[in-house]
Protein backbone atom coordinates (compact mmCIF):
# COMPACT_ATOMS: atom_id res chain seq x y z
CA UNK A 1 0.00 0.00 0.00
CA UNK A 2 1.38 3.43 -1.00
CA UNK A 3 2.02 5.78 1.88
CA UNK A 4 2.78 9.48 1.54
CA UNK A 5 3.54 12.12 4.13
CA UNK A 6 2.02 15.41 3.12
CA UNK A 7 2.71 18.71 4.87
CA UNK A 8 -0.48 20.68 4.82
CA UNK A 9 -1.48 24.18 5.76
CA UNK A 10 -4.98 24.03 7.11
CA UNK A 11 -6.33 27.22 8.62
CA UNK A 12 -8.96 27.52 11.24
CA UNK A 13 -8.05 24.25 12.99
CA UNK A 14 -6.79 23.96 16.54
CA UNK A 15 -4.94 20.68 16.14
CA UNK A 16 -2.00 19.89 18.40
CA UNK A 17 1.46 20.40 16.96
CA UNK A 18 2.74 17.53 14.74
CA UNK A 19 -0.43 15.50 15.05
CA UNK A 20 -0.69 12.88 12.28
CA UNK A 21 -4.03 12.05 10.72
CA UNK A 22 -4.50 8.94 8.57
CA UNK A 23 -6.82 9.46 5.62
CA UNK A 24 -7.87 6.46 3.50
CA UNK A 25 -9.01 7.28 -0.02
CA UNK A 26 -11.22 4.60 -1.58
CA UNK A 27 -9.07 1.84 -0.05
CA UNK A 28 -6.23 2.56 -2.50
CA UNK A 29 -3.77 4.52 -0.40
CA UNK A 30 -3.34 6.02 3.01
CA UNK A 31 -2.12 9.61 3.23
CA UNK A 32 -0.50 10.75 6.42
CA UNK A 33 -1.30 14.44 6.81
CA UNK A 34 1.03 16.10 9.29
CA UNK A 35 -0.56 19.27 10.62
CA UNK A 36 1.75 21.65 12.42
CA UNK A 37 0.29 23.96 15.00
CA UNK A 38 -1.43 27.02 13.54
CA UNK A 39 1.11 29.22 15.33
CA UNK A 40 3.94 27.72 13.28
CA UNK A 41 2.34 27.85 9.85
CA UNK A 42 3.43 31.32 8.74
CA UNK A 43 6.10 33.69 9.89
CA UNK A 44 4.56 34.80 13.17
CA UNK A 45 5.33 38.21 14.59
CA UNK A 46 4.63 39.73 17.98
CA UNK A 47 4.38 43.52 17.98
CA UNK A 48 4.35 45.27 21.33
CA UNK A 49 2.88 48.75 21.52
CA UNK A 50 0.65 47.67 18.65
CA UNK A 51 -2.11 50.12 19.51
CA UNK A 52 0.32 53.05 19.47
CA UNK A 53 1.43 55.38 16.71
CA UNK A 54 4.40 53.46 15.29
CA UNK A 55 3.18 50.04 16.39
CA UNK A 56 -0.11 50.28 14.50
CA UNK A 57 1.73 50.99 11.25
CA UNK A 58 4.04 48.01 11.85
CA UNK A 59 0.95 45.84 12.29
CA UNK A 60 -0.47 47.04 8.96
CA UNK A 61 2.75 46.26 7.10
CA UNK A 62 3.02 42.81 8.69
CA UNK A 63 -0.54 42.06 7.56
CA UNK A 64 0.29 43.27 4.06
CA UNK A 65 3.12 40.73 4.04
CA UNK A 66 0.69 37.94 5.04
CA UNK A 67 2.40 37.33 8.36
CA UNK A 68 0.68 35.76 11.34
CA UNK A 69 0.28 38.96 13.36
CA UNK A 70 -0.03 39.12 17.13
CA UNK A 71 -0.63 42.49 18.74
CA UNK A 72 0.57 42.82 22.32
CA UNK A 73 -1.76 45.25 24.06
CA UNK A 74 -3.04 46.20 27.48
CA UNK A 75 -6.63 45.48 28.49
CA UNK A 76 -7.30 49.23 28.31
CA UNK A 77 -5.63 49.75 24.91
CA UNK A 78 -7.65 51.27 22.10
CA UNK A 79 -8.22 49.06 19.06
CA UNK A 80 -9.10 52.04 16.87
CA UNK A 81 -6.33 51.31 14.37
CA UNK A 82 -6.38 47.53 14.88
CA UNK A 83 -9.65 46.54 13.24
CA UNK A 84 -8.41 43.92 10.76
CA UNK A 85 -9.94 40.54 11.59
CA UNK A 86 -6.61 38.79 10.93
CA UNK A 87 -4.99 40.38 13.98
CA UNK A 88 -4.59 38.18 17.06
CA UNK A 89 -4.55 40.04 20.36
CA UNK A 90 -2.41 39.15 23.33
CA UNK A 91 -2.64 40.96 26.67
CA UNK A 92 0.91 41.22 27.97
CA UNK A 93 1.82 42.42 31.44
CA UNK A 94 5.40 43.75 31.36
CA UNK A 95 5.62 44.44 35.10
CA UNK A 96 7.71 41.31 35.81
CA UNK A 97 9.53 38.64 33.85
CA UNK A 98 7.16 36.00 35.22
CA UNK A 99 4.09 37.95 34.14
CA UNK A 100 5.50 38.25 30.61
CA UNK A 101 6.26 34.52 30.53
CA UNK A 102 2.75 33.77 31.66
CA UNK A 103 1.37 35.99 28.89
CA UNK A 104 3.53 34.26 26.27
CA UNK A 105 2.96 30.71 27.48
CA UNK A 106 1.89 28.37 24.69
CA UNK A 107 2.92 30.76 21.94
CA UNK A 108 5.81 30.84 19.52
CA UNK A 109 6.92 33.87 17.54
CA UNK A 110 9.48 33.96 14.75
CA UNK A 111 9.94 37.70 15.14
CA UNK A 112 9.37 40.22 17.92
CA UNK A 113 9.22 43.99 17.46
CA UNK A 114 9.28 45.87 20.74
CA UNK A 115 7.66 49.23 20.04
CA UNK A 116 5.95 49.63 23.41
CA UNK A 117 7.02 52.51 25.59
CA UNK A 118 6.09 55.90 26.99
CA UNK A 119 7.28 59.32 25.85
CA UNK A 120 5.47 61.38 28.48
CA UNK A 121 4.99 60.59 32.17
CA UNK A 122 3.84 62.38 35.31
CA UNK A 123 6.68 60.86 37.31
CA UNK A 124 10.21 60.29 36.01
CA UNK A 125 10.37 56.86 37.63
CA UNK A 126 7.65 55.71 35.25
CA UNK A 127 10.01 56.10 32.28
CA UNK A 128 12.36 53.56 33.80
CA UNK A 129 9.57 51.26 34.95
CA UNK A 130 8.00 51.08 31.48
CA UNK A 131 10.81 51.70 29.00
CA UNK A 132 13.72 50.05 30.80
CA UNK A 133 12.29 47.42 33.13
CA UNK A 134 9.53 46.44 30.70
CA UNK A 135 12.13 45.80 27.99
CA UNK A 136 14.30 43.78 30.37
CA UNK A 137 11.38 41.61 31.40
CA UNK A 138 10.42 40.92 27.79
CA UNK A 139 13.99 40.03 26.80
CA UNK A 140 14.47 37.78 29.83
CA UNK A 141 11.15 36.03 29.22
CA UNK A 142 11.98 35.33 25.57
CA UNK A 143 15.39 33.91 26.48
CA UNK A 144 14.22 31.85 29.44
CA UNK A 145 11.30 30.41 27.49
CA UNK A 146 13.72 29.03 24.93
CA UNK A 147 11.70 30.55 22.12
CA UNK A 148 13.72 30.43 18.88
CA UNK A 149 13.15 34.04 17.87
CA UNK A 150 14.86 34.81 14.56
CA UNK A 151 15.18 38.53 15.25
CA UNK A 152 14.19 40.92 18.03
CA UNK A 153 13.83 44.57 17.03
CA UNK A 154 13.95 47.23 19.72
CA UNK A 155 12.61 50.69 18.82
CA UNK A 156 14.82 53.11 20.71
CA UNK A 157 15.44 56.80 19.99
CA UNK A 158 18.06 59.33 18.92
CA UNK A 159 17.31 60.93 22.30
CA UNK A 160 19.69 58.46 23.97
CA UNK A 161 22.55 60.75 22.90
CA UNK A 162 21.29 64.00 24.36
CA UNK A 163 22.85 67.34 23.49
CA UNK A 164 26.22 66.54 21.92
CA UNK A 165 28.13 68.29 19.12
CA UNK A 166 26.33 71.49 20.07
CA UNK A 167 29.13 73.78 18.90
CA UNK A 168 28.92 75.28 15.43
CA UNK A 169 29.44 73.93 12.85
CA UNK A 170 27.28 71.03 14.00
CA UNK A 171 28.51 67.53 13.26
CA UNK A 172 26.51 64.34 12.73
CA UNK A 173 25.99 62.16 15.77
CA UNK A 174 27.50 58.77 14.96
CA UNK A 175 27.37 55.33 16.51
CA UNK A 176 30.86 55.93 17.88
CA UNK A 177 29.80 58.91 20.00
CA UNK A 178 29.30 58.50 23.72
CA UNK A 179 25.63 58.89 24.72
CA UNK A 180 24.82 61.64 27.23
CA UNK A 181 21.04 61.61 27.55
CA UNK A 182 19.61 64.79 29.03
CA UNK A 183 16.04 63.58 29.55
CA UNK A 184 14.45 60.90 31.70
CA UNK A 185 13.04 59.43 28.50
CA UNK A 186 16.47 59.28 26.85
CA UNK A 187 18.08 57.69 29.92
CA UNK A 188 15.38 55.03 30.12
CA UNK A 189 15.84 54.15 26.45
CA UNK A 190 19.63 54.04 26.77
CA UNK A 191 19.46 51.70 29.77
CA UNK A 192 17.09 49.47 27.80
CA UNK A 193 19.50 49.52 24.84
CA UNK A 194 22.40 48.42 27.04
CA UNK A 195 20.39 45.47 28.33
CA UNK A 196 19.28 44.44 24.85
CA UNK A 197 22.87 44.67 23.66
CA UNK A 198 24.05 42.37 26.45
CA UNK A 199 21.40 39.83 25.47
CA UNK A 200 22.46 39.75 21.80
CA UNK A 201 24.43 36.51 22.26
CA UNK A 202 21.29 34.66 23.25
CA UNK A 203 18.69 36.67 21.35
CA UNK A 204 19.38 38.10 17.86
CA UNK A 205 18.76 41.80 18.56
CA UNK A 206 18.75 44.90 16.38
CA UNK A 207 18.24 48.40 17.78
CA UNK A 208 16.68 51.22 15.74
CA UNK A 209 17.21 54.84 16.77
CA UNK A 210 14.72 57.06 14.93
CA UNK A 211 14.86 60.82 15.22
CA UNK A 212 11.56 62.70 15.57
CA UNK A 213 8.87 60.50 13.99
CA UNK A 214 5.83 62.19 12.47
CA UNK A 215 2.85 61.12 10.43
CA UNK A 216 -0.84 60.25 10.68
CA UNK A 217 -2.09 59.35 14.19
CA UNK A 218 0.83 61.13 15.94
CA UNK A 219 -0.22 63.91 18.30
CA UNK A 220 2.87 65.91 19.32
CA UNK A 221 3.68 67.24 15.85
CA UNK A 222 -0.05 67.58 15.28
CA UNK A 223 -0.01 70.30 17.93
CA UNK A 224 2.15 72.37 15.57
CA UNK A 225 -0.49 72.05 12.87
CA UNK A 226 -3.19 73.01 15.35
CA UNK A 227 -1.18 76.06 16.40
CA UNK A 228 -0.80 77.16 12.77
CA UNK A 229 -4.53 76.70 12.24
CA UNK A 230 -4.92 79.14 15.15
CA UNK A 231 -2.48 81.50 13.36
CA UNK A 232 0.46 81.07 15.75
CA UNK A 233 3.88 79.69 14.78
CA UNK A 234 5.97 79.37 17.93
CA UNK A 235 9.72 78.69 18.11
CA UNK A 236 12.29 78.91 20.90
CA UNK A 237 15.92 79.93 21.05
CA UNK A 238 17.82 82.30 18.80
CA UNK A 239 20.79 80.07 18.00
CA UNK A 240 20.61 77.96 14.87
CA UNK A 241 18.92 74.60 15.36
CA UNK A 242 19.46 71.65 13.01
CA UNK A 243 16.48 69.29 13.18
CA UNK A 244 15.94 65.89 11.57
CA UNK A 245 12.70 64.07 10.88
CA UNK A 246 11.57 60.65 9.73
CA UNK A 247 8.15 59.71 8.41
CA UNK A 248 6.47 56.81 10.19
CA UNK A 249 6.32 54.63 7.07
CA UNK A 250 10.08 54.93 6.65
CA UNK A 251 10.50 53.70 10.23
CA UNK A 252 8.34 50.73 9.28
CA UNK A 253 10.49 50.17 6.19
CA UNK A 254 13.57 49.99 8.42
CA UNK A 255 11.86 47.58 10.82
CA UNK A 256 11.21 45.03 8.09
CA UNK A 257 14.64 45.45 6.54
CA UNK A 258 16.12 44.74 9.98
CA UNK A 259 13.83 41.73 10.40
CA UNK A 260 15.01 40.40 7.07
CA UNK A 261 18.78 40.88 7.30
CA UNK A 262 19.74 43.12 10.21
CA UNK A 263 22.96 42.17 11.98
CA UNK A 264 22.53 41.11 15.58
CA UNK A 265 23.96 43.64 18.00
CA UNK A 266 23.84 46.53 15.51
CA UNK A 267 22.24 49.92 16.12
CA UNK A 268 20.89 52.04 13.30
CA UNK A 269 19.90 55.72 13.13
CA UNK A 270 16.80 56.65 11.16
CA UNK A 271 16.07 60.00 9.48
CA UNK A 272 14.81 61.03 6.04
CA UNK A 273 18.35 62.09 5.15
CA UNK A 274 17.65 65.82 5.36
CA UNK A 275 18.50 68.52 7.88
CA UNK A 276 15.92 71.21 8.60
CA UNK A 277 14.99 74.15 10.75
CA UNK A 278 11.85 74.45 12.81
CA UNK A 279 10.53 76.93 10.26
CA UNK A 280 10.97 74.36 7.47
CA UNK A 281 8.48 72.03 9.13
CA UNK A 282 5.95 74.71 10.06
CA UNK A 283 6.16 76.31 6.60
CA UNK A 284 5.31 72.99 4.96
CA UNK A 285 2.41 72.51 7.34
CA UNK A 286 1.17 75.98 6.53
CA UNK A 287 1.41 75.37 2.77
CA UNK A 288 -0.54 72.11 2.96
CA UNK A 289 -3.16 73.80 5.12
CA UNK A 290 -3.87 76.46 2.52
CA UNK A 291 -1.39 79.14 3.65
CA UNK A 292 -3.28 80.67 6.60
CA UNK A 293 -1.75 83.86 7.95
CA UNK A 294 0.42 83.27 11.00
CA UNK A 295 2.09 85.32 13.68
CA UNK A 296 5.65 84.00 14.11
CA UNK A 297 6.86 84.17 17.69
CA UNK A 298 10.38 83.24 18.80
CA UNK A 299 10.90 83.18 22.55
CA UNK A 300 14.16 83.01 24.49
CA UNK A 301 14.96 79.69 26.15
CA UNK A 302 14.29 81.05 29.65
CA UNK A 303 10.64 81.59 28.66
CA UNK A 304 10.37 77.96 27.57
CA UNK A 305 12.03 76.87 30.81
CA UNK A 306 9.46 78.80 32.83
CA UNK A 307 6.51 77.48 30.82
CA UNK A 308 7.60 73.85 30.98
CA UNK A 309 8.32 74.03 34.72
CA UNK A 310 4.88 75.50 35.41
CA UNK A 311 3.13 72.97 33.15
CA UNK A 312 4.94 70.03 34.76
CA UNK A 313 4.03 71.24 38.25
CA UNK A 314 0.41 71.74 37.20
CA UNK A 315 0.34 68.25 35.70
CA UNK A 316 1.46 66.70 38.97
CA UNK A 317 -1.25 68.59 40.83
CA UNK A 318 -4.03 67.68 38.40
CA UNK A 319 -2.74 64.19 37.64
CA UNK A 320 -2.72 64.92 33.90
CA UNK A 321 0.27 64.28 31.65
CA UNK A 322 1.33 67.38 29.72
CA UNK A 323 3.33 67.62 26.50
CA UNK A 324 5.15 70.66 27.91
CA UNK A 325 7.40 69.40 30.70
CA UNK A 326 11.04 69.61 31.74
CA UNK A 327 12.00 66.79 29.37
CA UNK A 328 10.39 68.74 26.54
CA UNK A 329 12.47 71.78 27.48
CA UNK A 330 15.68 69.78 27.00
CA UNK A 331 14.42 68.41 23.70
CA UNK A 332 13.36 71.79 22.29
CA UNK A 333 16.46 73.58 23.53
CA UNK A 334 18.84 71.02 21.98
CA UNK A 335 20.38 72.57 18.89
CA UNK A 336 21.84 69.57 17.05
CA UNK A 337 19.74 66.60 15.91
CA UNK A 338 21.90 65.58 12.98
CA UNK A 339 22.90 61.91 12.80
CA UNK A 340 24.66 59.56 10.41
CA UNK A 341 22.37 57.15 8.53
CA UNK A 342 25.04 55.87 6.12
CA UNK A 343 25.49 52.56 8.01
CA UNK A 344 21.71 52.11 7.95
CA UNK A 345 21.67 52.59 4.21
CA UNK A 346 24.74 50.43 3.59
CA UNK A 347 23.86 47.50 5.86
CA UNK A 348 20.07 47.44 5.72
CA UNK A 349 19.53 48.87 2.26
CA UNK A 350 17.42 51.60 3.84
CA UNK A 351 16.43 54.43 1.51
CA UNK A 352 13.89 56.95 2.80
CA UNK A 353 10.81 57.11 0.59
CA UNK A 354 9.43 60.25 2.21
CA UNK A 355 11.19 63.59 2.26
CA UNK A 356 9.61 66.33 4.37
CA UNK A 357 7.47 67.64 1.51
CA UNK A 358 5.85 64.30 0.78
CA UNK A 359 5.52 63.26 4.41
CA UNK A 360 3.91 66.49 5.59
CA UNK A 361 1.53 66.50 2.61
CA UNK A 362 0.33 62.98 3.39
CA UNK A 363 0.07 63.76 7.10
CA UNK A 364 -2.00 66.93 6.67
CA UNK A 365 -4.29 65.16 4.21
CA UNK A 366 -4.88 62.49 6.84
CA UNK A 367 -5.59 65.18 9.45
CA UNK A 368 -8.24 66.64 7.17
CA UNK A 369 -9.83 63.32 6.25
CA UNK A 370 -10.07 62.27 9.90
CA UNK A 371 -11.41 65.53 11.28
CA UNK A 372 -8.27 66.55 13.14
CA UNK A 373 -8.10 69.86 11.23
Amino acid sequence: MLKETVSSKISGCNWPENRKINVTLQNCCTIYVQTPSLRYMANSILITGASGFIGSFIVEEALRRDMDVWAAVRPTSSHKYLTDSRIHFLNVDFSTKDSVMQSLAGHHFDYVVHAAGVTKCLHKDDFRRVNTEGTKHLVDALIESGMAVKRFIFISSLSVFGAIHETMPYQDITEHDYPKPNTAYGRSKLDAELYVEMAARKLPCIILRPTGVYGPRERDYYLMALSIKRHIDFAVGFCRQDITFVYVKDVVQAVFLALDHGKSGRKYFLTDGGVYSSADFSERLRREMGNPWVLRLTAPLWVLRTVTAVCEAAGKITGKVTALNNDKYNILSQRNWRCDIEPTMDELGYHPHYDLDRGVAETVEWYKQNGWL
